[in-house]
């Protein structure tokens, strides 16, 4: 594996454009019309922003990006970004490599645990904090016998970093676990066999190969906390997606809101962009000849139990605390004679929807990975991008692009499932384009060269090699698009057809008028339904790796 960009006279293309060259010249015309429509379909909510936009006229669109509430919040938007992506960080690249590459005790069973808080919506997260740490908090009862009067606030900064970090750190960790499985152990045994130690060999071998998965797993995360709305709205911090949805509630001209929008977008593209930056034209497969080998654990020895301790408290904040705080309610509400009413039909429709958006997700994300790593140019480049925009927009507007263009332009499918996969499709596309695009960049061109030297054609070389090696990603991909999908609220409410309901729906109505007891139910099915989906999903992980 090769860590520096290609040596002159080399120009910088992907090696599997070099190598082939003369046999083929680009990317095959079907795999570039898929790609084209799908990068043209995610596009839909950015032609909706711009046409609201430009009802403003040019000197108030430049008097608002240049306003002080503009500059505010877009600082704080970065700012939020920022710190939950650093705290992820020291998070995630620990647990990632205790849970795959060491025998950590039960790694199976934690490598399950430490994913599940992704199943936590954050407004869901969010009133478990408030409701335990904030003002009058269950915390604060506890501790007023012993002379606390108030505890420090909990709104602002503080529960924004808080509740987004212990929720969405496992986009990260997802992201370098299919990272590690993919990469080769041989690495680290010629480090280890050059004189370096076990801290070198990870800061100068496993880190710099590890940089595609750090560097997909950031982009979901920070992409994830430029777009949330549950969390940053309950704990009252005015990020771009509170004011945008202020701006859409307090005002019938939704132009303003639109411009808020395309802001939030243009700070995506320079994420985007850094994100190439940073990846660079390096190369991060196998160069050499062979098979990779399956990885062998290494022994943690004295060093096991404080991974397990690291381990232990991460799943507390992350896990059990929400989780007690919400069977506190239940245990409260069924104490003061409260009825529990039946939810199977949301549970029903939540896993039906969400499987599907899955499998659409990652159809969809298939072609456009692979025309921008196998055949890097301006324009894949551009594709690839155009499917990372929607993942930056909140579900508030994706969802109000979509009914626009249904009611005017498409009325058949207007409020119906065809529209509501689409409108998930268009928001979480990004999460298995992250995924795939990871599991190409470790993926050698050469041996698709020599399938198609044995006679192959591309479709056989993609069924017959390529898709095999990329299963952990697939898995990776389709598991977050599910658990996200699951707990999607905004989309679900404005495109979902008449009486259609799911488990994010019924939780947001209960809470939404303070009745936390009838929340609890469909809060916990939904931590059940996504745990036995990570659990089946995890398990084809490992199996991939055999």
């Amino acid at each position: 594996m090769e860590f520096a960009p290609s040596s002159p006279p080399v120009r910088p293309e992907s090696t599997a454009r070099v190598a082939i060259k003369g046999k083929r010249l680009g990317a095959p015309r079907l795999l570039v019309g898929i790609a084209s429509m799908v990068g043209l379909a995610m596009l839909l909510p950015l032609a909706y922003l711009v046409l609201r936009t430009l009802e403003l006229g040019p000197a108030q669109i430049v008097e608002t990006i240049f306003s002080a509430r503009m500059l505010q919040v877009t600082w704080n938007s970065v700012l939020l970004a920022a710190l939950v992506t650093m705290i992820s960080l020291l998070i995630s690249v620990p647990l990632a490599w205790l849970t795959v590459r060491t025998d950590l005790p039960w790694r199976g069973m934690w490598s399950i645990v430490l994913t599940l808080p992704l199943v936590i919506p954050t407004y869901v997260g969010a009133y478990a904090l408030v409701s335990m740490m904030g003002p009058r908090g269950i915390l604060q009862g506890w501790l007023e016998p012993l002379g606390v009067q108030r505890l420090p606030s909990i709104y602002g900064l503080p529960g924004a970093v808080w509740a987004l970090t212990i929720f969405s750190y496992p986009y990260l960790f997802l992201s370098l676990r299919a990272g590690l499985y993919n990469l080769d152990p041989a690495l680290e045994e010629a480090a280890r066999s050059l004189g370096l130690g076990p801290w070198r060999t990870f800061w100068r071998v496993i880190l710099p190969a590890l940089r595609p998965a750090l560097v997909s797993g950031v982009l979901l995360l920070s992409l994830y906390v430029l777009s949330d709305f549950g969390a940053v709205s309950l704990v009252r911090y005015n990020s771009f997606t509170r004011a945008i949805y202020i701006a859409y509630q307090g005002s019938l001209d939704r132009s303003q809101a639109a411009l808020l929008s395309l802001v939030l977008v243009a700070l995506t593209i320079l994420l985007l962009v850094g994100a190439r930056t940073i990846q660079g034209r390096h190369r991060y497969h196998r160069t050499g000849s062979g098979a990779a080998r399956r990885q062998r654990p290494i022994k943690l020895g004295a060093w096991r139990w404080p991974a397990l301790l690291l381990c232990v408290a991460v799943a507390g904040a992350s896990l059990v605390f929400p989780i007690g705080v919400i069977v506190y309610w239940l245990v409260r509400g069924l104490g003061s004679g409260e009825m529990v009413a039946s939810v199977w039909v949301e549970v029903v429709n939540s896993v039906y929807v969400s499987f599907l958006a899955a499998g659409v997700a990652v159809l969809g994300a298939i072609p456009v990975a692979y025309y921008a790593v196998r055949y890097p140019s301006t324009y894949s480049g551009w594709v690839g991008r155009a499917a990372y925009l929607g993942y930056a927009l909140p579900g508030i507007v994706i969802a109000l692009s979509l009914v626009f263009f249904g009611a005017n332009y498409i009325p058949i499918l207007y409020q119906t499932l065809a529209m509501l996969i689409f409108g998930y499709t268009v928001r979480f596309l990004p999460q298995a384009l992250a995924m795939l695009r990871t599991g190409l960049l470790q993926i050698s061109p050469r041996l698709e060269e020599a399938a198609r030297s044995l006679g192959l054609n591309r479709r056989r070389t993609l069924g017959r090699v390529t898709l095999p090696l990329l299963r952990p990603g697939i898995w990776a991909g389709a598991a977050l698009v599910f658990l996200t999908t699951i707990k999607e609220l905004p989309v679900t409410l404005l495109l979902s057809p008449t009486g259609f309901t799911t488990l994010a729906v019924e939780i947001w109505s209960a809470t939404s008028e303070a009745f936390y007891a009838r929340a609890a139910v469909p809060a916990l099915l939904l931590v059940a339904v996504s745990a036995l989906s990570i659990f089946i999903i995890l398990g084809q992980e490992e199996r991939a790796q055999l």
